[in-house]
C-alpha cells in the first residue's frame, strides 16, 4: 500500500496514489494510429495526461487487512424490532470503528469559457472513529488518524497520531449556525414541522472549530440505509485552499450510506465565488462542479493503541474546547473566525495546548478562552443580504 506524506505546519497528512487512470486497449487507436490518451475518472480522456494525474506522491506503509465479516452494527441495523428513531441512531453509531479511509475528489463540469479542470485529488489513511457522546437524540463521533510509515529496509516508524474531524448528530434540531462564507456563521431558526424526523449533522475541523451544518433524513429499506443532506455552503477544505484562491465556498450536498463492511460519503458541490459581503458574484458566480467519494472500509488487526492513548490523555482538554464552542453557539447569533493569527494556525495553537499539563479545569478554560479570543470575533460580520 502506498501513501504520500504532506507536512502542513507540523501536522502530517497522508495522500494516496491510487490509480484512477486506465490505458485503452492496444486495438483502440486514433485515426493516425497514435496511442489513445489515458483515461482518468469521469473520462477526462482528451486532457493532457500529466495535467489530470491525481495529486499525490508515494511512501510505503504497512498493509492492512479488510474485515470480511458483515459488521455487527450493520446486522443490528436490519432488526425488525427497531423503532424508526432507533434505526436512525443505529445507522449513526455504525460509523464508529476502525477503518482504512480513502478520499477521491474530481471536477466534473466547468462553467466558465475555456475552463481548465484542476487535477483530481486522492488521499487515504487509517483512522478510528470513537463515540464521544451517545444520548437519546444526540450522538458525537470523533475521528483520529493513526499511521505507520515503512522505511526502505521494511521497518516501521513509530505511529503518527492526528486528531481528525468530528461529527455531531442532533435529532429534530431547533436552530443551526449556517456557514455564510469567509469564516462567518449565522444562527438560523428551523421550522419544527419541516424538521420533524430529520437529523442535523454538524461537522467540525481538526481543532474543533465548526465547519458546516446540514440537515437531512435517514432512509431505510432492507439492506440499505442512507442519509441525504440538503444543500449548504461549506468552507474550502485544506486540499483546496492550500492550492487555489479563485473561489470562496463550496455549495452542495452529501449522502452517507451504511454498508455491510463500513460506510461511504458521496458529495456533490458547486464551487462558488463570493463578494466581500458573502453574496454570490453577480457575473458567473459558479466556476465548476465537483464530485467526491469517501470510503470507510473496516479493518482488523491494525494497531490503533497510540490513538487510544492520545484520546485518553487529551480527551478532557478537547471536551473543554467543545464546551467553548457550545457556549458560543448558545449565546451568539453571529460570529466569524480566522484560520491563522500572526502566522500561527488555530489548529497548531490548540494541538500544542492539548499536551500541556494544566492543573485545574479553570486554568484549562482560561487558556482556551485566551487563545480562541484571538481567532474568533462575535457579531458585526458581513453576511448575505
Amino acid at each position: 500500500m502506498r501513501f504520500q506524506i504532506m507536512s502542513l505546519s507540523g501536522v502530517v497528512l497522508m495522500s494516496g496514489l491510487l490509480a484512477v487512470q486506465s490505458l485503452w486497449a492496444e486495438d483502440t487507436l486514433t485515426v493516425s494510429d497514435k496511442p489513445a490518451p489515458r483515461q482518468y475518472t469521469y473520462s477526462w480522456m482528451f486532457s493532457d495526461a500529466d495535467e489530470m494525474k491525481p495529486r499525490g506522491g508515494t511512501t510505503a506503509g504497512p498493509n492492512v487487512v479488510l474485515d470480511q465479516q458483515v459488521s455487527a452494527d450493520f446486522q443490528q441495523l436490519q432488526s425488525t424490532e427497531l423503532t424508526l428513531l432507533g434505526r436512525d441512531r443505529q445507522a449513526i453509531l455504525a460509523m464508529a470503528g476502525a477503518y482504512r479511509t480513502s478520499f477521491d475528489f474530481i471536477e466534473t463540469v466547468g462553467f466558465t469559457p475555456n475552463y481548465e479542470s484542476r487535477a483530481p485529488y486522492q488521499s487515504w489513511g487509517t483512522e478510528r472513529v470513537y463515540v464521544v457522546a451517545e444520548e437519546p437524540e444526540f450522538i458525537s463521533l470523533q475521528h483520529i488518524i493513526v499511521m505507520h510509515f515503512a522505511a526502505e529496509d521494511g521497518t516501521l516508524s513509530e505511529p503518527m497520531v492526528v486528531k481528525h474531524w468530528r461529527q455531531d448528530w442532533q435529532y429534530q434540531d431547533a436552530a443551526m449556525h449556517a456557514f455564510q462564507g469567509n469564516g462567518a456563521f449565522e444562527r438560523k431558526g428551523l421550522d419544527a414541522t419541516a424538521t420533524e424526523g430529520t437529523w442535523t449533522q454538524t461537522v467540525y475541523q481538526v481543532d474543533d472549530s465548526p465547519r458546516y451544518e446540514a440537515i437531512g433524513r435517514w432512509t431505510h429499506t432492507q439492506g440499505v440505509s442512507f442519509w441525504q443532506s440538503d444543500d449548504r455552503r461549506r468552507p474550502l477544505p485544506r486540499r483546496e485552499f492550500s492550492v487555489r484562491d479563485d473561489y470562496q465556498t463550496l455549495f452542495g450536498s452529501h449522502r452517507i450510506t451504511i454498508t455491510p463492511h463500513g460506510w461511504t460519503q458521496e458529495e456533490d458541490a458547486l464551487k462558488l465565488v463570493l463578494d466581500d459581503r458573502n453574496n454570490p458574484r453577480s457575473e458567473q458566480p459558479y466556476l465548476a462542479r465537483e464530485a467526491g467519494l469517501s470510503r470507510y472500509d473496516r479493518i482488523v488487526g491494525y494497531d490503533f493503541s497510540a490513538g487510544d492513548d492520545y484520546w485518553r490523555n487529551t480527551g478532557p482538554f478537547w471536551s473543554r474546547v467543545r464546551d467553548y464552542w457550545t457556549t458560543l453557539y448558545r449565546n451568539e447569533s453571529t460570529f466569524h473566525f480566522v484560520k491563522s493569527v500572526e502566522g500561527v494556525p488555530l489548529f497548531m495553537a490548540l494541538f500544542n495546548m492539548a499536551e500541556e499539563p494544566f492543573e485545574t479545569v479553570e486554568q484549562t478554560d482560561a487558556a482556551i478562552q485566551d487563545t480562541l479570543s484571538r481567532y474568533v470575533t462575535v457579531g458585526g460580520l458581513a453576511v448575505t443580504d
